[in-house]
């Protein structure tokens, strides 16, 4: 099947080029565009049988409804936001094509996705869910199928309530009266980890982690757990009760207990 065409819409940067180059070292013929450069939309969907949606998570659903309308019924629409509900909708709503949500669990900078994640949502497909599979499984990715549903709630968890995290986080630092610097001459390997996933947060792509944190709704109730945990250890840490700080720890050191696959 390498005589398939792929047009990549965002395929001029993140994982959008990330995506291009992968597949051209498949054999495959791909058109990537951007929003200055590239083939349009129409002559997209026309020559190619798959297309796949790589821009922001806020303009997303926007894209695919322009496209999805363009789509043959034999073809393929995919998209690899990081969230999965709305976008997936938006295409089995607009589409009369194959549709298959992607969501790479990894960065653009990886260079081989050996021992890598990815999720993806098969909702409407019946040929391209086992070419897809296939060429990530060759290349040694895990792939993990999954409802768009489940996708959201779980990426509240490891991204929204991460990320989340990590912003307060850097908004502390920034306001801690020290520099940055000076703070890094006093790092330990844990906080130099920590930072380092701060200043990617703060100086890479702000937008990509603020639309993580603000458009899945699933992150509503952790937040607010977060607070009420926030409240808790804030009161301890200001009686002194470090005894009751590290019960609380014990209860909880059970949830962790666990190998990872």
């Amino acid at each position: 099947m390498n005589d398939i065409k792929i047009g990549i819409i965002g395929g001029t940067r993140g994982m959008g080029a990330w995506l291009a180059r992968f597949l051209e070292m498949e054999g495959y013929i791909v058109h990537a565009s951007g929003r200055h450069r590239g083939i349009g939309l129409d002559e997209m969907a026309r020559t190619c049988q798959v297309v796949v949606v790589s821009v922001p998570i806020g303009v997303t659903c926007a894209v695919i409804e322009k496209v999805g309308p363009l789509m043959r019924a034999d073809s393929l629409l995919m998209d690899l936001t990081s969230l999965k509900e709305g976008p997936v909708k938006a295409m089995l709503e607009t589409s009369a094509s194959e549709v298959i949500g992607c969501h790479p669990l990894f960065g653009p900078q990886i260079e081989s996705i050996a021992g890598q994640r990815v999720v993806l949502c098969p909702v409407r497909t019946k040929k391209w869910i086992a070419w897809l599979r296939g060429i990530l499984e060759k290349n040694g990715a895990i792939v993990i199928e999954s409802m768009p549903e489940n996708h959201d709630r779980m990426m509240a968890v490891i991204q929204g309530l991460n990320h989340f995290n990590t912003i307060i986080m850097g908004l502390v630092l920034s306001k801690a009266g020290v520099s940055f610097s000076e703070l890094c001459r006093f790092a330990t390997p844990a906080f130099k980890a920590k930072t380092e996933i701060i200043q990617k947060v703060f100086c890479q792509n702000p937008t990509l982690y603020a639309e993580i944190i603000t458009m899945n709704p699933d992150i509503h109730q952790l937040i607010e757990e977060y607070e009420k945990k926030v409240a808790e250890v804030k009161n301890l840490i200001f009686q002194g009760n470090s005894p009751d700080i590290a019960d609380m720890i014990e209860r909880h050191a059970a949830f962790f207990k666990f190998n990872v696959p």
